[in-house]
């Protein structure tokens, strides 16, 4: 990076370093009753934890048929993505349920980075076809995808916005009852096989955008280590960049009890509820096995050990994500991968420009922590060391730059893009950057900083070179 262009970096980091919000409690105790948040809104004093059920170990998918079995399913819908159909994961699936005698179609027509178009298209074969169970065979897009299938061929009259999330839809609770499904990630990074969030890119706005709802989480998440040893190397690396973020973002989210408004009823209260004390445990836990796995497992395609971590990695942050939410590298990384020209990642096997999720959220990492460190910025030192900072003699209130460092060393040792322009951006582009973060509210308020569309913008600008 020319001086600068480096010394400018320096200067918005630290601009947004010293804005700091006055916001009423820096503290991140969860012991208060409910109160009154700025805004005048009475906060939440409840967090509920929802996790899919999950099974752990080498060779576990041979066993998807029998539990099919068990359930009674007589119509299945196998749903997976056009390389993986061909690959080992897939077999092993179809092989245990003609096993087991279980009929089942398969749909393999699932959209890397999926779109709404695609999950429509998934959508209008499962209503046609009436299944009574769902087996998702792949990474976040295929099992994202066989979510919102489930969904709606099981409330076939509802539109499509009507459950996707507000602003862009209307944010409906889910009512009905689902199918059973069983999810059997091949990657590790989105946890999803523990989640009830389905994430897409809605064309029309060029945005990401998503349902979230504990109805849509997986009956069963199988997690086979197995699968880890298909994974190129980047697919390891971005998707467990994903797992980075997931853990770093929930741990540091806006606590439960400050979230606003408080649910007038249980089913109101969202999906990501802020920080919590169960999630916390989760959410370093994955840290930790993070900071020790992700380089070995992107470095040797054979290490089981290492890849192995990485997949039960995400399934815990999934579980500490799924009910914290995640926040400002999220809702960031959506205009990212949605706005996309024409970069196109190595070792992905795709016919589009595609910024893998993982990777579109870690390269705003640096920016957002150094922002968002001034709340609760006990945390975000305690995080930085977990990731092998020499935190000793560092003072508090450089917690967030210590943590953006740390963090631009470890994408700087295993082979990053040097920042959103490596990937095709420029500052032209800000304002739809800008203009795409600004509908994600369902994880932009779960920031502990508020953030003004002037502050979207220098986090941008930060993040267009890391190194």
């Amino acid at each position: 990076m020319a001086a600068a262009a480096r010394d400018r970096v320096a200067h918005l980091l630290r601009q947004l370093q010293r804005a700091a919000c006055q916001c009423p409690t820096h503290s991140h105790t969860y012991s208060q009753a409910p109160g009154l948040s700025p805004s005048g809104k009475t906060t939440d004093y409840a967090f509920e934890m929802a996790v899919s059920n999950i099974r752990y170990g080498a060779g576990v998918t041979k066993e998807v048929g029998m539990d099919l079995q068990n359930m009674g399913a007589k119509n299945v819908c196998l749903m997976t993505d056009k390389n993986l159909s061909q690959l080992p994961p897939v077999q092993v699936a179809m092989d245990s349920l003609v096993k087991n005698g279980i009929p089942f179609t398969v749909y393999d027509n699932v959209r890397v980075e999926p779109t709404d178009a695609s999950f429509m298209e998934a959508i209008e074969f499962a209503q046609k076809g009436a299944f009574d169970a769902y087996v998702a065979v792949g990474g976040g897009s295929t099992m994202d995808t066989c979510k919102a299938a489930n969904l709606y061929a099981s409330s076939p009259h509802s539109d499509f916005l009507d459950y996707v999330s507000a602003p862009i839809g209307k944010g409906k609770p889910v009512s009905v009852p689902l199918k059973p499904l069983i999810a059997v990630p091949t990657t590790s990074g989105t946890g999803s096989e523990t989640t009830g969030v389905a994430i897409f890119d809605y064309e029309h706005l060029k945005v990401k955008t998503g349902i979230a709802s504990r109805a849509i989480k997986p009956t069963l998440g199988l997690i086979d280590p197995l699968h880890t040893l298909h994974m190129p190397a980047r697919v390891v690396a971005n998707s467990g960049f994903d797992v980075l973020c997931h853990a770093l973002e929930s741990y540091t989210a806006l606590p439960y009890h400050l979230r606003s408004p408080c649910p007038s009823n249980p089913i109101t209260r969202p999906a990501y509820q802020g920080s919590n004390p169960i999630s916390d445990i989760w959410a370093i836990h994955a840290l930790r096995i993070v900071a020790k796995y992700l380089k070995r497992a992107v470095r040797n395609p054979d290490d089981l050990e290492a890849r192995s971590h990485m997949h039960l990695a995400s399934a815990f942050a999934g579980i500490g994500f799924g009910n914290a939410g995640v926040h400002l590298c999220h809702g960031m990384s959506y205009p990212i991968s949605g706005l996309v020209k024409t970069y196109k990642a190595k070792d992905y096997n795709v016919d589009h420009p595609l910024v893998p999720h993982g990777l579109s959220v870690v390269l705003t990492s640096p920016a957002v922590f150094t922002f968002t460190a001034q709340m609760f910025p006990e945390r975000h030192l305690e995080t930085a060391e977990i990731l092998g900072a020499d935190t000793r003699t560092a003072r508090i209130q450089d917690a967030g730059l210590v943590l953006a460092d740390t963090l631009r060393k470890f994408l700087f040792d295993l082979d990053v893009d040097d920042g959103l322009a490596a990937v095709g951006y420029s500052k032209a582009d800000i304002p739809a950057l800008v203009k795409g973060t600004l509908p994600q509210e369902r994880v932009t308020k779960l920031s502990p900083r508020p953030q003004s569309e002037e502050d979207l913008a220098a986090l941008f600008e930060a993040s267009m070179q890391l190194y």
